[in-house]
């Protein structure tokens, strides 16, 4: 196994050498927080991505939509990001870097230091060396730096804008057509992968901190006293480690629960938010993380936000960086319909029909508009509609139009009890959001799949990336390039791409060292064609792990690897 210590460096040599991640720009100077994926790294995000549409649309059921990247400030108004997004800064007042506060305090040791104050966060600093000159940060100012980059839309400045710094909020402003798309029922869902951005403080952990990068979430709008999942039986005897409030508070580490029993005992607020940790830890390992690194940790009451029901983060242990977060996975109640409700003025509720009508007593309140136009003139159906709206005193109502208070005696209005068939109620859905990092699922599965053997006497780099998103599922190598060996070889590569699988040709160099260049790059499975396929019509398929082989037809070629890419088979199964 390959040592943890510098586990970082050997990874992105692999990634920069082979064309996984490069530094974005770099023949001008790269910036920090920006990378570009090269052709392996391409293929390989669309394979995760792939992958996570699989549970989430083809699974759950849920469309995909795509919404611009930039939105009118008006939509971040609502959502709280104008106000609120925000990091806390300190500028060295030495070298004049600006860095992030709390990652500073996080750095020596300070804990919680993200649920800090300004006030307490620039005492602690004030005797913490700056991590670029190592002086003291001394008497440095604390303050918030708000992380979404700012446009305008249109010629000049007259109508601002922002790029998203999540991809959520064009599926809430979507909501009320995506309700109608799904037939005004609940519980349903949507899903949006795309770029986001934040302008990051200061930038310093590759591809776990970028100032663009890719999410995947899904918004599921679930009726808010209905929060038993209605497929929970695929999860319930899953088990996942969680790390709870308790357990933190104890220092205590994580402990394997089933979804049913973390559920029942209060662990996890609802079967939603287990169903979908559950099929977190499910697709994670799907990519190659390694279970044994992987915990759930439950947000602290002091770190939740205010709103949220329940939330939990995926956390990925990095050799480089430590416990990662990967994934949240929250209850974030009704608060952002009923926020872009108050905002935009539009509808964010779902009716809810009765099984049967019921009839409901209501108490109306009925201006006599002779008296009031005259008196009130262009105030008067302003008063009255305010006048409906009220709660009556014995001698008459105070009501409030366009800020001025108005007193209504008891006799220029009757209050009227009335009985109405009511078939349903208006109800504003509760969200549960599970929030995917594409770039940073991809980094955790590049250091994790990353090993090191020996073979023949050599030093072997491997990724060993499961087959599924692996940016190369087979290589195909001639033997020679000659006597027609290279002309079969590419035949089957045609064959193999025409079955959708990602095949790529190699007839360049060694035998061997053709081997040695697909491990790198996590190719599961080799296929060589040598003398005896001219005889035989076979060839030899070499699996990547255990770099055994074995002689197959060419004719099976097209179903024995796609069994073996899906796990349908497994190698050692071929071999019986």
């Amino acid at each position: 196994m390959a040592e943890t210590s510098d586990i970082y460096e050997k990874v992105m040599d692999v990634a920069r050498r082979r064309g996984f991640v490069w530094p974005s720009s770099e023949i001008y100077g790269s910036v920090a927080g920006f990378i570009d994926y090269g052709p392996l790294g391409a293929m390989m995000k669309r394979n995760i991505e792939n992958l996570w549409r699989s549970f989430y649309v083809f699974q759950e059921g849920y469309y995909e939509i795509e919404c611009p990247t930039v939105g009118v400030e008006a939509i971040f108004v609502a959502s709280g990001h104008v106000k609120e997004f925000a990091d806390k800064m300190v500028q060295c007042p030495h070298c004049g870097e600006y860095l992030r506060a709390d990652h500073i305090a996080d750095d020596n040791g300070i804990a919680n230091a993200g649920t800090l104050s300004a006030e307490a966060l620039q005492a602690a600093l004030h005797e913490l060396p700056c991590p670029v000159c190592e002086e003291p940060l001394g008497e440095a100012g604390v303050f918030a730096f708000n992380l979404m980059f700012e446009t305008t839309i249109g010629p000049g400045s007259q109508r601002k804008g922002y790029l998203r710094p999540e991809t959520a909020q064009g599926i809430f402003t979507d909501f009320s057509r995506l309700l109608r798309f799904y037939r005004d029922k609940l519980p349903f869902g949507a899903v949006q992968i795309g770029k986001s951005y934040r302008n990051e403080i200061s930038p310093r952990q590759g591809m776990i901190r970028l100032r663009e990068f890719s999410q995947a979430e899904a918004e599921i709008f679930v009726h808010p006293d209905e929060k038993d999942h209605p497929a929970f039986y695929r999860y319930a005897d899953y088990t996942v480690p969680l790390l709870t409030i308790e357990r933190q508070l104890e220092d205590q580490e994580p402990a394997g629960f089933t979804m049913r029993a973390a559920v029942d005992e209060g662990v996890i607020v609802n079967e939603y938010v287990a169903y979908y940790i559950a099929l977190t830890h499910q697709i994670l390992t799907a990519i190659g993380v390694d279970p044994a690194r992987l915990r759930f940790r439950q947000h602290l009451p002091d770190e939740r936000a205010h709103y949220a029901a329940d939330c939990w983060d995926a956390e990925v242990y990095s050799g480089r960086f430590g416990w990662v977060e990967i994934v949240g996975i929250a209850d974030r109640t009704d608060y952002d319909l009923r926020s872009h409700a108050g905002h935009s003025g539009n509808s964010m509720t779902v009716f809810i029909p009765y099984d049967e009508p019921k009839l409901v007593k209501r108490r109306r309140i009925v201006a006599d508009m002779g008296v009031l136009g005259p008196r009130f003139r262009g105030k008067a159906k302003a008063i009255a509609d305010a006048l409906a709206a009220s709660n009556p005193g014995e001698d008459g109502a105070r009501i409030t139009v366009d800020g001025e208070e108005i007193f209504i005696p008891a006799d220029l209005y009757q209050i009227r009890e009335e009985e109405e068939e009511v078939r349903g109620e208006e109800v504003m859905p509760h969200v549960i959001e599970p929030s995917y990092g594409i770039d940073r699922m991809i980094y955790v599965a590049l250091e994790h799949s990353y090993d090191e053997d020996e073979v023949d006497g050599e030093v072997r780099k491997v990724l060993r990336l499961p087959a599924a998103v692996a940016p190369v599922q087979v290589a195909v190598f001639p033997l020679m390039n000659r006597d027609s060996l290279d002309e079969i070889a590419q035949a089957i590569t045609g064959r193999l791409t025409r079955c959708r699988i990602l095949a790529q040709y190699d007839d360049s160099g060694a035998i061997g060292r053709r081997y040695r260049r697909q491990d790198e790059i996590g190719t599961p499975y080799a296929i060589t064609v040598d003398y005896d396929t001219l005889e035989d019509n076979t060839v030899t398929i070499r699996d990547r792990d255990s770099t055994e082989q074995i002689r197959v037809p060419i004719e099976r070629l097209p179903q024995i690897l796609p069994a073996l890419i899906s796990g349908a088979v497994t190698f050692p199964e071929l071999k019986v």
